[in-house]
């Protein structure tokens, strides 16, 4: 089974009218100040430990990682040389074209400070949001679902090791009026970032497991669409 058709099964089993989703985690989030976390109610800023049948599972399964780790390696070493079959004016065009991303790439990361979890005003409502993250849901990650209405987070109440898609419980919802899912590169370049940008401007960033997801793509037909 693959991994889209799990987040479909996910999504109807939580009776959620999705019409895109995918797995995304958040950076480590920054220390508050005390009034700030006392507002709040001393919430908690960081996913729960692994549980310890979980940490054994991850020895015993390490075999398994290193296996495919291998053919992964074996994969990018086939594209490398593949590569330097190339013509060399190929091999030039080509690595201009990716210094020329990266530099710009970078300048909109600095530009927007996305290189940070959030855009820093813990007053605003991504702030807020932001802090109780983890009082939703212990887990170290979110099936982020988008909705005609707006965008569901779902998760296992706590961290769980293995079978999260068993666990799964809606933890948070955001209504269109609240926030919309932003790609802050237009689709121009192949990452795994996305903002959640509220309607106070304030937004959180948080990054999907694979490279230009089903989310990606979603926030891409929306934008041309005029939505």
């Amino acid at each position: 089974m693959t991994r889209r058709v799990k987040q479909r099964m996910t999504a109807d089993r939580l009776g959620v009218q999705a019409e895109a989703g995918g797995w995304c985690t958040i950076g480590k989030i920054p220390q508050p100040s005390a009034d700030v976390l006392q507002a709040a109610g001393n919430p908690r800023l960081h996913p729960a430990r692994m549980p310890p049948l979980g940490m054994l599972g991850t020895v015993l399964g390490g075999p398994l990682i290193a296996i495919i780790t291998f053919f992964e390696l074996l994969a990018k070493m086939e594209e490398a040389v593949m590569r330097s079959l190339d013509p060399k004016d190929e091999k030039e065009r080509l690595r201009a074209k990716r210094e020329d991303e990266k530099r710009r790439r970078d300048a909109i990361i600095d530009q927007q400070c996305l290189d940070n979890v959030f855009d820093g005003n813990w007053h605003g409502d991504a702030g807020q949001f932001l802090l109780r993250w983890y009082s939703h849901s212990t887990h170290h990650e979110r099936l982020l679902l988008a909705t005609p209405d707006g965008i569901v987070f779902a998760a296992p109440p706590q961290r769980v090791s293995t079978g999260r898609e068993k666990h799964m419980q809606v933890v948070a919802r955001l209504s269109a009026d609240e926030a919309t899912l932003v790609d802050p590169f237009s689709g121009e370049f192949e990452t795994r970032m996305l903002l959640i940008r509220f309607r106070d401007g304030s937004w959180l960033r948080v990054d999907t497991e694979e490279p230009r997801s089903e989310l990606h793509m979603y926030v891409l037909r929306q934008s041309f669409s005029g939505n």
